[in-house]
């Protein structure tokens, strides 16, 4: 790449770095990091491809300066957590906006393929689900209760259990990352095609409505979580398959720092669905009418954290640049 290039892709970004030293006293410390790795990543490539030149020595000069602020004592206040989920997760989701599309569209493909899958062979779901699950749920269906299986264990224990499952799943489908954004796309095929049989199960016994209501009480949430964290593991292998102008360990590090702080944040968001999962979902006597309310403030809530928010804290943050 010619300096000039070089030069021309990256003005805007270190202009910000410049502002980062300037307001130092009121820069986070996540955006600080963030920075610094960006300043250190242009350094090592301005080092290897321009090391006589000028701009190399002021990327010195614009690293050291981070350097030291980063290593001084800082002192942190509680308000830096709630800052965590209403400023740092959003901007970090505006960044991984093309990685949350993508990890959607493999989920719903996912979701299409085990519903077709399930309606052209009807025992496909004992393939994905395991005989036993289905055979119980069959003798629920029988009994006139479906949805039996949500009620039993007591609610402490369900949401104990569940919220570690689902944590855990979160931070796999994360981790499989690094294997490329294949290991995070696999796992999101793997749950797409398990919620399309599931659901197409119930359908099939004539429980669409009721299973839906159940299923969706809480899967609002949880299924939207597992989506976040596949943009988390794409992130990060994305990082590694397409770093760009940097180095190639330098992207997979920004990739896995931003995909990391993305999974970080669903962890409140599958606490709230183990909750919902364990209290409310067992009550299927209560009015439909509720629990429809309850899944479309879930998928508000959705929408506007992961959607709406990240447009409106990069817009925030470009006109605190301009």
């Amino acid at each position: 790449m010619k300096e000039v290039t070089f030069i021309r892709q990256n003005i805007s970004k270190w202009r910000g770095a410049e502002l980062v030293v300037e307001t130092i006293g009121d820069t986070d410390a996540t955006e600080l990091a963030d920075t610094y790795i960006d300043v250190t990543s242009d350094l090592a490539f301005a080092q290897t491809h321009y090391p006589e030149s000028k701009i190399t020595r002021y990327l010195n000069n614009l690293a050291s300066a981070l350097h030291n602020e980063i290593f001084r004592s800082h002192r942190y206040r509680w308000s830096r957590l709630l800052t965590y989920w209403t400023q740092d997760v959003p901007l970090t989701m505006w960044e991984a906006r093309r990685e949350l599309l993508l990890s959607f569209i493999v989920f719903t493909a996912s979701v299409f393929i085990g519903f077709l899958s399930q309606l052209l062979d009807p025992e496909f779901c004992r393939i994905i689900l395991g005989d036993r699950y289905v055979d119980m749920t069959l003798q629920n269906i029988a009994s006139g209760e479906p949805m039996a299986v949500y009620s039993g264990n007591s609610e402490g224990t369900m949401f104990g259990s569940i919220t570690m499952n689902n944590v855990m799943v979160s931070f796999v489908t994360f981790a499989l990352g690094i294997f490329t954004s294949l290991g995070t796309g696999f796992l999101l095929f793997q749950n797409g095609v398990m919620l399309g049989s599931f659901q197409t199960f119930f359908a099939q016994h004539e429980l669409l409505w009721e299973s839906a209501l159940a299923i969706w009480l809480h899967g609002t949430l949880e299924i939207s979580a597992i989506i976040v964290a596949g943009a988390a593991g794409m992130a990060m292998g994305n990082g590694w398959l397409f770093p760009g102008t940097y180095p190639r360990i330098a992207s997979f590090r920004r990739g896995a720092r931003r995909g990391l702080r993305i999974v970080v944040g669903t962890v409140p968001v599958f606490i709230v669905a183990g909750f919902i999962e364990s209290f409310f979902t067992r009550h299927t006597e209560w009015p439909d009418l509720l629990r429809l309310s309850i899944i479309l403030c879930s998928l508000a809530f959705v929408i506007y954290y992961y959607i709406v928010l990240p447009k409106k804290r990069n817009h925030e943050s470009r006109k605190t640049i301009d």
